[in-house]
């Protein structure tokens, strides 16, 4: 059974950084690109960043330079380093992994920047 489970989300103020850490079990860690993505009250989803298991990354242009994504292999995790918050960050943020043909989502953990 695949599952990708997130964790440290919570409230912060503008400016201030969070961690997030997603653990995978149920499947081969390097097989697939991790990624983060978000989902905003009234809003669709969308990349926050993704990351290879070669370790080429990418951003959303509205999170790069503040925000870092990161795996570590042999522990199964993809974390997001979120710095220089704002409220624009506001989210609830979901945990994804992706193959060729076929993807798996975390339930999500909800991020809160306040002004």
């Amino acid at each position: 059974q695949v599952q990708l489970v997130e964790s440290g989300g919570g409230l912060v103020q503008a400016g201030g950084s969070l961690r997030l850490s997603c653990t995978a079990s149920g499947i081969i860690f390097s097989f697939y690109i991790m990624g983060w993505y978000r989902q905003a009250p009234g809003k669709q989803r969308e990349l926050v960043a993704t990351i290879s298991s070669g370790g080429s990354t990418d951003y959303a242009e509205s999170v790069k330079g503040r925000f870092t994504i990161s795996t570590d292999n042999a522990k199964n995790t993809v974390d997001l380093q979120m710095n220089s918050l704002k409220p624009d960050d506001t989210a609830v943020y979901y945990c994804n992994a992706r193959a060729r043909a076929h993807g798996y989502w975390g339930q999500g953990t909800q991020v809160t920047v306040s002004s």
